[in-house]
């Protein structure tokens, strides 16, 4: 079992920053790999970024490519996404997972914390 936890949402204008964080936790922690996934209502989630846990190996999607930064702190069981230059798109919920595969697909992650919202307005 896994147990995540994450904080750091919040209301932010376009062009702003947030840090979300997620603390895991858990007797099968670490997990190979962790996630962030973000969703709007009426849609599914959809892939942030992703890095391996051990190594530190990161992958983003397309559209947040070089604005997103992922880490992770391994001494304390912390994910991290620093998010900069926001724009009102990235207005969603934002959860971070953990699984045996850095993967874009939800497949991937077997446990996932109730998220947190992030709102950037115009």
């Amino acid at each position: 079992q896994v147990q995540l936890m994450e904080s750091g949402g919040g209301l932010v204008q376009a062009g702003g920053s947030l840090r979300l964080s997620c603390a895991a936790s858990g007797r099968t922690f670490p997990s190979y790999s962790m996630g962030w996934f973000r969703q709007v209502p009426g849609k599914d989630r959809e892939f942030v970024a992703a890095i391996t846990w051990k190594v530190g190996t990161a992958y983003y999607a397309d559209s947040v490519k070089g604005r997103f930064t992922i880490s992770r702190d391994t001494s304390e069981n912390t994910l991290y996404l620093q998010m900069n230059s926001l724009k009102p798109e990235d207005t969603a919920v934002y959860a971070c997972a953990s699984g045996w595969v850095a993967s874009t697909d939800t497949g991937g992650y077997d446990y996932w914390g109730q998220g947190t919202q992030v709102t950037v307005s115009s």
